[in-house]
């Protein structure tokens, strides 16, 4: 038997070990089944308490608590899996009792406390034990500033954004107000910031995933709407006209949609990785053709009617719809437009346009 509790304890501290090297050390995107599942529960269960709300703010309100509970639910989990295993080692290689043994450990543990009165002498599993709690808390210190750092950098351009396509974002809306405040030129700048963005997102947020459970300091903001913001700006940009559009739109696209694979790949979310251009989409060409019509309206020059410019945008879109959905919906984003549905009731909310007061256009 107590062979069995030595075999048990010593399989429990190794998958305990493996699975916090997997989140806070390797930088490879691994899958973490504990992420996952701490990130999945505690969602539903603060979707449950906004419920009766019933509104996007309540939920998102409620979704600000995610990553602090996830964070801390992680800390928890392993010093408890801990905890488990050193007790069943110290019972299972020694005449301890489960009670001896469970107090043993937990001294060793969390207290660094050596002293005990049912043991003369320590062994290299009571040193092994007192190094494990300060170990694994040390590197969970030292893994929020990285957490912070990517979460600062993504914001920041995700504030920068809703100047440019409203909040919340929206790409066809992206590139009306280009037009009307003349701004058309800054449109290749952003579409490399966006690129090298979409690059930073995909590999910390694949890295540690936790990432994906912070939200935006505004209920209206979201990186993963701003994303598909900036892609379906890129992709209309490319379809309508095509000769002036910047090769920095091709190039937002490419970085985009594989962002959104990367981050695919560390959740385990199935995904096509050659979509045929004339694919199915969600979006129906009745959405897509008032949006054309809208930024036409606006002063965006238009190269191709709406009939011909949908085959390419759909070819486009392809690559990255159903990712950006999928991640939306995870994420409890805010309902924006184009951004597909969610697992609350919600109408998808426009963009607020300011007025414009420039004075030709006060009279």
């Amino acid at each position: 038997m107590r062979l069995i509790c030595t075999l048990a304890g010593l399989l429990l501290l190794v998958l305990t070990i493996a699975g916090i090297l997997r989140t806070l050390v390797v930088p490879r995107g691994l899958y973490s089944t504990l992420v996952n599942r701490l990130w999945s529960g505690l969602r539903t269960l603060l979707r449950l308490g906004a419920a009766p709300f019933g509104t996007y703010r309540a939920h998102d309100r409620a979704q600000t608590w995610l990553a602090p509970l996830v964070l801390v639910g992680m800390l928890g989990v392993w010093l408890g899996a801990m905890l488990v295993s050193y007790t069943l080692l110290m019972h299972g290689m020694s005449e301890l009792d489960w009670a001896v043994s469970f107090r043993e450990a937990g001294s060793s543990l969390f207290t660094l406390g050596f002293a005990s009165g049912d043991r003369l002498h320590l062994s290299a599993l009571d040193f092994l034990a007192a190094a494990s709690g300060p170990l694994v808390i040390a590197l969970q210190i030292a893994y929020l500033p990285t957490l912070y750092g990517a979460y600062n950098r993504r914001e920041v351009e995700v504030t920068l954004l809703q100047t440019r396509a409203g909040e919340p974002a929206w790409g066809p809306e992206l590139l009306a107000r280009q037009s009307l405040v003349d701004t058309e030129t800054a449109l290749p700048q952003l579409y490399r910031d966006w690129e090298r963005l979409a690059a930073d997102i995909g590999e910390s947020h694949s890295n540690y995933p936790v990432l994906l459970a912070f939200r935006s300091p505004q209920a209206h903001r979201s990186w993963v709407v701003a994303l598909l913001a900036v892609l379906d700006a890129a992709a209309l940009h490319l379809a309508v006209s095509p000769r002036s559009a910047p090769p920095e739109a091709r190039l937002v696209l490419r970085a985009g949609f594989m962002a959104l694979r990367d981050i695919a790949g560390s959740l385990r979310i199935g995904f096509d990785p050659d979509p045929h251009p004339d694919g199915p989409i969600r979006l129906t060409f009745t959405e897509f053709d008032a949006a054309v019509a809208m930024v036409a309206a606006a002063g965006f020059p238009q190269e191709r009617t709406a009939e011909e410019a949908w085959p390419h945008f759909r070819g486009w879109r392809v690559n990255y719809e159903a990712l950006g959905y999928e991640l939306a919906r995870r994420s409890d984003a805010v309902p924006a437009l184009w951004t597909g549905p969610r697992d609350f009731a919600a109408a998808p909310v426009p963009p607020r346009r300011p007025a414009d007061r420039r004075p030709e256009r006060l009279h």
